[in-house]
């Protein structure tokens, strides 16, 4: 079914025009890898770029992102690598000698186990840091008091001792006791087994067997064990190594029965496919896509730990085919929740330009070099790309005051910390005074470049001393998010770059978008602009007071405080005696033309 797009919210007329086109279908939008990587959007708001739409359409979406929706034969069978035993690390063997004498110190017959994602990691041939112990007949708690014991006993000492509490009502149904070993975080928790009544989502807890606990997993390859007693792996469901193998996301029980002991599952199930690149099993699909599950999901899971999942998947390897999963299996509004009272309307579409939009960042970011940008340089640009088309929506907050749509997906339903709101529209709010900028980079000829600023004023300075005002404002507004706001203004901007198809020159769009990219960097550096954030007026508020024979502040200080840093911009290494002496002759001069 071709996806209802006649409102999409500000969708650039180039990429329009493709996908009205005759020959567009939505399974060559979504999977066709010939016409489908979303790298070269761009803006509709300039006439020029409807002249040339017809070239530029043939190089939009070059790659898939939406792989769900593929009408192409499903690959063969993944053969993933996987280990025949477990080695041990030197901190690992300590960890797990401690608590095997713990159980020989109180004469204990109990069974350790490691649980999880830890025995999955360690087959694979990952280092894994999360070592989660199963007990079989005794609580986390009360067995962490008897390693704390214990380790007392030998004049060792037990470090971070703590209980986190059950939470029923948000599917957090087993409490953990944790502590660390040799500077380590180890989690501990009983096998269980759950039985539910008739009338309530909420089971009883009980001591289980492991196979019993092993069946309450969220995927099979999350159910192994590794019996620390007997230092060997435990694939008690029978089919755990086996998908891991294939590389297969698939529950122990039927899926919709897993997700509605636990909703998040379903967000966990997408975060390790994508991690992995493992294939998501169909019925677990539609166990996903179902109304009860979706409904169990937003009223069960706290959005803190929705907003974790999220976390996860955007800073992973792979989130363009987690949020993919999260559009296809219909879990986007339930994720990211948006609130009443919105100004305009949020249009039919914004699902799917949050994926183009993202795809092209990622896309972008690994063409100009993966390690150009910092871990949080990249997060910051992914998550501005995926809400890139909601940057003008605002909504009413309890006080009733205006408030980008933005915070309130961060702030309500992510519950991420608050300055990432703040950062992902202080970008969006860049990218246009951005994107009016980029023409006087990339010109061979001297241009006139706009005031990105309506408070700046130009000092009488050169013209080719007004791009670095220009461009010294906005990066003093951004500060280091300026890469960023370059990033997402290149996928945006009507570049000339464009203007050539592949036929013509042989360069493929996204290569294009890098050049742009690199062009503006380098002209930004070499204008020495980077860290001008840091800069320091070089007269201060009193000596302007001092100069306009002024008692206080007000408007007229603040107006000259903007053109000393125009005029500091405009003379990078004029001193303070010569800005001085500058702003005297400007005002006494100013003062007699009134006069």
């Amino acid at each position: 079914m071709r996806p209802n797009l006649n409102s999409l919210v500000n969708l650039h007329s180039p990429l329009r025009l493709l996908l009205f086109s005759p020959k567009f279908s939505s399974a060559s939008f979504f999977c066709n890898p010939a016409v489908a990587s979303p790298i070269a959007l761009r803006s509709a708001t300039k006439s020029s770029v409807r002249t040339r739409a017809a070239t530029t359409s043939r190089l939009l979406l070059r790659r898939c992102t939406c792989t769900a929706m593929s009408t192409a034969p499903p690959p063969p069978e993944a053969v993933v690598p996987v280990r025949d035993k477990i080695e041990l690390t030197d901190v690992e063997r300590k960890i797990f000698d401690r608590l095997l004498a713990t159980l020989r110190h109180f004469n204990f017959s109990m069974e350790l186990r490691v649980a999880g994602g830890w025995v999955r990691d360690k087959l694979l041939g990952k280092d894994c840091y999360d070592i989660d112990i199963a007990i079989d007949n005794m609580s986390g708690s009360d067995f962490v008091d008897k390693v704390k014991e214990y380790l007392e006993s030998v004049n060792e000492v037990a470090q971070g001792v703590g209980v986190i509490a059950r939470n029923p009502d948000q599917s957090k149904h087993l409490e953990t006791a944790r502590m660390r070993l040799f500077d380590q975080w180890i989690d501990f928790v009983n096998l269980r087994s759950e039985d539910y009544s008739e009338n309530s989502r909420i089971p009883t807890m009980k001591f289980g067997t492991a196979e019993e606990d092993a069946y309450r997993r969220d995927l099979t390859i999350n159910s192994l064990f590794y019996n620390i007693n007997k230092s060997s792996v435990e694939d008690l469901t029978g089919r755990g190594i086996a998908d891991l193998k294939s590389g297969r996301i698939v529950t122990p029980l039927p899926p919709k029965e897993t997700f509605l002991d636990d909703p998040l599952r379903v967000l966990r199930a997408i975060r390790f496919g994508a991690r992995f690149e493992f294939k998501i099993d169909e019925d677990l699909k539609e166990a996903a896509r179902c109304e009860e599950v979706k409904n169990a999901l937003a009223a069960k899971i706290s959005k803190e730990r929705v907003g974790t999942e999220i976390e996860l998947m955007i800073s992973g390897n792979q989130p363009v085919k987690a949020m993919s999963y999260i559009t296809d299996l219909t879990l986007y509004p339930i994720v990211f929740c948006l609130p009443p009272n919105r100004q305009p309307e949020v249009a039919d579409g914004c699902q799917t330009q949050s994926m183009v939009y993202l795809d092209a960042a990622w896309s972008l970011i690994h063409s100009i070099g993966y390690t150009s940008f910092t871990d949080q340089q990249r997060r910051h640009a992914l998550y501005s790309a995926l809400f890139l088309p909601y940057r003008n929506i605002t909504y009413k907050d309890a006080k009733g005051k205006r408030m980008p749509v933005v915070n309130y997906i961060f702030r309500d339903s992510l519950k991420q910390k608050a300055s990432d709101p703040d950062l992902v529209i202080k970008v969006h709010q860049s990218i246009d005074k951005f994107t009016t900028l980029i023409p006087s980079f990339t010109s061979k000829e001297e241009t006139m470049p706009p005031e990105v600023d309506q408070e700046m004023e130009f000092a009488d300075v050169p013209t080719t001393s007004k791009l670095r005002i220009s461009t010294g404002f906005l990066l003093r507004e951004v500060k280091d998010l300026w890469r960023i706001a370059l990033l997402l203004s290149t996928m945006l901007h009507p570049s000339d770059l464009a203007s050539s198809s592949m036929e013509d020159n042989g360069k493929p769009e996204l290569d294009k978008m890098k050049d742009l990219f690199k062009v503006v960097e380098a002209a930004i550096l070499e204008l020495g602009l980077d860290n001008v954030w840091d800069m320091k007026p070089l007269i201060n508020g009193k000596e302007i007071m001092s100069v306009l024979q002024l008692k206080s502040g007000g408007p007229l200080v603040k107006e000259w405080q903007q053109k000393i840093l125009s005029w500091q911009l405009a003379h990078p290494t004029g001193t303070a005696d010569e800005c001085l002496e500058w702003m005297k002759e400007t005002h006494c001069s100013k003062r007699a033309k009134i006069e």
